[in-house]
């Protein structure tokens, strides 16, 4: 099969299309024929320039959200059968107490490829009425928006709710995962045209956090109360105080990202006076969740925003295009068109 392989860590360029044996799924695995793939500033970007916080082992094939189309069914496997179209989730082995989860993509190669074999559990079927593209990044995104607002920061309706980041992949699903639980929502992201977007997903109001007064602004929105939750995913240290100043009290800023640079000030007299809480977090990826996510899109009732889709001959491309920060919406890989 064809696979982009990095046999050492750089620039985009380090990503060579390379013939390699195709895997051939062992007992309670699957072989998936790959349709789509993302392609995500931390779990991609940041890899393949071996900036990542982990160890990564070489040679390596990236590739965190494949979907497609199963090929071929391990012994044991009963639950899925060949030509059943799939997404596949991150979390190969969910994480023990206190460990990093084992990650497709990350610790195992991954879906920049033609196949790619994962345990069937890690597998979800895809509805009727969504292509691979969506499912791709419904099955990413959804699922950990879920569990980070409404289990772990313990959003609740009508809570106040700010997106950072708010035309991303997360932030996007930040957005549509809180108005359906019934939050109000602030979309915030970097351009204007950014922010049009998000707001048309469904935010209550919207904010450009480059030209206008972050704090400021929620507080005019909210009319002095602050948001309950900051739903921030991005660790820039020019936006996080704004952000963490926008909290109310009792507040809870809840964060899975750090590509703005990781490291940013923090106003400890307002964390304890204000009684706020920061909290990191992986999600969970939890199949209800992510079958919540992907009926909803074949129901229409969840958007994806697409910046293009890209042959995976092009991936080299496509991370000049996701480090520029030029388009709004995910960056997708499909194998066929290579």
């Amino acid at each position: 099969m064809k696979a982009i392989v990095i046999r050492e860590f750089g620039p985009p360029e380090v990503m060579r299309l390379e013939e390699v044996p195709t895997p051939v799924p062992e007992a309670g695995e699957v072989l998936i024929e790959v349709r789509a793939v993302s392609v995500n500033r931390t779990l991609d970007l940041v890899v393949r320039a071996g900036a990542y916080a982990v160890p990564v082992k070489l040679p390596h094939v990236l590739g965190v959200d494949p979907s497609g189309v199963v090929a071929a069914v391990g012994p044991g496997v009963s639950v899925r059968k060949r030509g059943d179209r799939v997404v596949t989730l991150q979390f190969v082995r969910p994480p023990a107490a206190n460990s990093f989860p084992v990650i497709l993509g990350l610790h195992v190669w991954g879906g920049y490829a033609q196949y790619v074999k994962v345990p069937v559990a890690c597998t979800h079927p895809i509805p009727d009425g969504v292509d691979f593209t969506v499912a791709t990044v419904v099955a990413r995104h959804a699922p950990v928006a879920f569990s980070m607002l409404r289990d772990i920061a313990g959003m609740k309706s009508g809570d106040w709710v700010l997106v950072m980041g708010a035309s991303g992949g997360l932030g996007s699903a930040g957005i549509q995962v809180a108005k359906y639980l019934g939050a109000k929502v602030i979309a915030a992201a970097g351009a204007d045209e950014r922010v049009k977007a998000a707001v048309a997903l469904g935010a209550d109001a919207g904010i450009n956090y480059r030209t206008q007064d972050l704090t400021g602004e929620v507080m005019r929105i909210t009319e002095k109360h602050g948001v309950d939750v900051v739903f921030e995913n991005i660790g820039d240290p020019d936006l996080f105080p704004g952000a963490f100043a926008a909290l109310a009290r009792g507040g809870r800023l809840i964060t899975a990202g750090g590509h703005g640079g990781g490291t940013v000030p923090l106003d400890v007299k307002q964390l304890y006076l204000n009684q706020n809480t920061i909290i990191g977090s992986f999600g969970r990826i939890m199949p209800a969740d992510v079958e919540l996510g992907l009926r909803a899109a074949a129901e229409g009732r969840y958007r994806v925003l697409i910046d293009r889709i890209l042959p995976l001959a092009e991936a080299a491309k496509a991370h000049r295009l996701v480090d520029a920060r030029s388009g709004i919406g995910k960056v997708v890989l499909q194998p066929a068109l290579s």
